[in-house]
């Protein structure tokens, strides 16, 4: 039986192994069992967004396993710039696909996966809303086929300005 968690959930969950991977607290600071009420922990902006970018990765591979059958061996997301995510897939190809390759329909692969792509994007865009909280206004995706290498591309909507 598969356990599906909420968004806040998980993050409780992920932020939650994230400290009790740290060790144990400074010796100037209360431990847990002293505090005297509940007290969330907190992390900086630049952990809260690796934390995010190592979550999408893990959905991305989930992702490619679940809609290609394969999953890939090396994958990363990052952020180029504030609003754009890109997530970069490696050696994600079916031995299908890499039968094709070796007929030299290097075309006919990208096109396949491009109409796989389009078929999925709720899924992927789906995955993307819920992680980050934000709004995706375009995906675009693209494979170089003699490098096995795919990028998923995420352009969100602007954090409106406080």
């Amino acid at each position: 039986m598969r356990l599906r968690l909420g968004m806040h959930q998980r993050r409780r969950l992920v932020l939650t192994s994230f400290f009790l991977s740290r060790g144990s607290p400074q010796k100037d600071r209360k431990r847990s069992d002293q505090m005297d009420e509940m007290q969330e922990p907190r992390i900086g902006h630049a952990d809260r967004q690796g934390l995010e970018l190592q979550e999408l990765t893990n959905a991305m591979v989930r992702l490619y396993k679940e809609l290609f059958g394969r999953g890939p061996t090396k994958a990363r997301t990052n952020y180029a710039g504030p609003d754009t995510l890109v997530a970069t897939i490696e050696n994600s190809l079916t031995a299908a696909e890499r039968k094709m390759l070796e007929l030299d329909e290097h075309q006919r692969v990208r096109e396949i996966r491009m109409f796989f792509q389009h078929a999925s994007e709720a899924e992927f865009t789906g995955t993307v809303e819920e992680i980050t909280g934000r709004k995706v206004w375009a995906f675009v995706s693209g494979m170089d086929t003699h490098r096995d290498v795919a990028s998923e591309v995420f352009y969100l909507e602007p954090v409106a300005s406080v």
